[in-house]
């Protein structure tokens, strides 16, 4: 079934009921479905032609919700992207993906000018905000036709909504991902794989349109994203926010609209269990809480459950290339600690050796998934496709093989060990090595840097840099400064250390193993001062 279906079977069966929530603004289904249906004609009258793709580069607003909708309607694909991005990084993406058009708000748009400039093609923008207007005026190249947002529901008024005849095997969307390389890569996404995914997903949570989620995740994030697929897809109320650096505030407006869900992330869960002011059941229509990017550590779900009695704690493992993998019943919480659960309905998941062969019981391996969740492959990437893509015995059927090293138990429960490649997860996103190390050697004073993860009970992991001053001046919060200038928020290193070398392997190459091995040892210098 095609995305923007689901939002016109809910507007049928609940139009008054909220839909979104995002500050002062509510919409209804029938809201919501008449925005998406104007924007829409808005798109296809300015030219955009089903198979073309748009950049949704916005942060958590309702224009987001509706310009991810409106896209699909028209029968094109929609990208977010993180707001965060650089002009560089969103300037490839656009030239990778060939974008025909880039929704975004005026705060962004001087990034969006510098990307789109940078990469002639596009020739559709529509601009969300206040100053819409004036951002067009001041950050839009010449050569791009660019609309303020709201005069372009006003335009798709009252004319025929385009319904492009799509199949659930036509591409819906492209979610951007790092990969070892430091070269984002565009993971595709059909109808069918967005289906299969959200109605898995929904029955294991036992989604109802009773439902009100709040999410302060970023739509551009897989796990906001599908936030908001799964609570349109049940007729279920989403609350919007944009981050949870006010803890009370949310927990407030929780409160305030009832809300019975809460997917979170290792770190909003360490905010929660430092708040000595909650009490047992401060939240009480909360049903149940979700957890992936990294796995809780067993502390932190004894809080959360100590805090939230009678909440149904669902920990999870997913990754982009597939949405979600694996989930732990919350009643078997206690029988497995540590273990991120079973495959997620109507899929598999098995460990594998490195030809295919599954394991038995106890043996570390690859994990390896199947399913009509899988993705299509890397968007104009045959080679990375084909790395990441297995035939199944099965005619067109895709084995995704996640790059994760796993154990399973003798009752078929997997565990997480470690990754195979040198790619950092941290706060659920992926951190290619190479694309920060980029950034540091373009540092004044750096003469040499590697990066690494290391363990975080938070994050997962941390960005780490060992950096090989050329200026003995140099200071770590200069090189953190220069890194948050330059890379998205999750990508700059939690912490910089400084070393009079780097390690290398006997043919020379500079080695992540051993520079992590480092900071056991006293080879390492101790950084000058906390970065500010």
């Amino acid at each position: 079934m095609r995305l923007d279906a689901f939002l016109r079977a809910s507007a049928a069966r609940h139009p008054e009921k909220t839909a979104l929530v995002a500050g002062d603004t509510r919409l209804s289904y029938a809201a919501f479905d008449d925005a998406c249906d104007r924007l829409a004609r808005a798109l296809v009258a300015a030219g955009l032609r089903p198979g073309e793709r748009v950049l949704v580069f916005m942060d958590n607003c309702w224009e987001a919700a509706v310009a991810i909708y409106a896209v699909s309607r028209a029968g094109g694909v929609f990208s977010p992207i993180n707001p965060s991005t650089k002009a560089d990084k969103l300037a490839y993406i656009i030239a990778n993906c060939r974008a025909r058009a880039v929704i975004t708000l005026d705060r962004l748009a001087k990034v969006a000018g510098e990307a789109l400039a940078a990469s002639p093609g596009p020739d559709i923008a529509i601009i969300a905000g206040p100053r819409a207007d004036a951002a067009i005026a001041e950050a839009i190249p010449e050569g791009v036709r660019a609309q303020n947002f709201t005069q372009a529901l006003d335009a798709g008024a009252g004319a025929d909504t385009p319904h492009p005849d799509l199949a659930d095997s036509d591409l819906a969307m492209l979610i951007y991902t790092s990969g070892s390389t430091g070269r984002p890569k565009g993971v595709m996404m059909a109808h069918g794989n967005i289906d299969a995914a959200s109605a898995s997903i929904t029955t294991y949570l036992r989604n109802t349109p009773d439902d009100i989620i709040l999410n302060v995740l970023p739509i551009a994030f897989d796990y906001g994203l599908y936030q908001l697929i799964m609570s349109v897809r049940m007729g279920a109320t989403l609350i919007l926010e944009k981050s949870f650096a006010f803890p009370q505030a949310i927990f407030e407006l929780m409160r305030r609209e009832r809300v019975t869900g809460l997917p979170l992330v290792p770190t909003m869960a360490a905010m929660i269990l430092q708040m000595k002011s909650l009490e047992p059941g401060f939240l009480p229509d909360l049903r149940y809480v979700t957890n992936t990017a990294a796995a809780l550590p067993p502390s932190h779900i004894a809080g959360l459950r100590a805090l939230l009695p009678g909440v149904a704690l669902f920990s999870m493992y997913g990754l982009t290339e597939c949405k979600r993998c694996t989930w732990l019943p919350p009643e078997n919480l206690d029988a497995k600690p540590g273990s991120v659960g079973i495959a997620i309905p109507g899929t598999q998941a098995f460990v594998v050796d490195d030809e295919g062969n599954p394991l038995p019981a106890g043996s570390v391996g690859e994990l390896a998934i199947a399913g009509p969740h899988v993705m299509l492959g890397y968007w104009d990437n045959p080679e990375a496709s084909a790395a990441a893509l297995r035939p199944g015995p099965k005619p067109g059927e895709r084995i995704l093989m996640t790059g994760d090293l796993f154990r399973a138990d003798e009752d078929g429960y997997l565990y997480f060990v470690g990754r195979k490649d040198d790619i950092i997860k941290s706060r659920g996103e992926k951190v290619p090595p190479k694309e920060v190390e980029a950034v540091l050697h373009a540092c004044p004073g750096v003469a040499e840097a590697v990066v690494f993860g290391t363990p975080d009970p938070v994050l997962g992991q941390a960005v780490t840099a060992l950096v090989v001053r050329a200026d003995p001046a140099l200071k770590e919060r200069d090189v953190i400064r220069h890194c948050a200038r330059n890379l998205e928020d999750f990508m700059v290193p939690k912490s910089i250390v400084f070393s009079s070398t780097l390690p290398r392997t006997d043919t020379g190459k500079i080695s992540r193993r051993l520079a992590a091995a480092m900071l056991d040892t006293d080879i390492a210098d101790k950084p000058l001062e906390a970065a500010e």
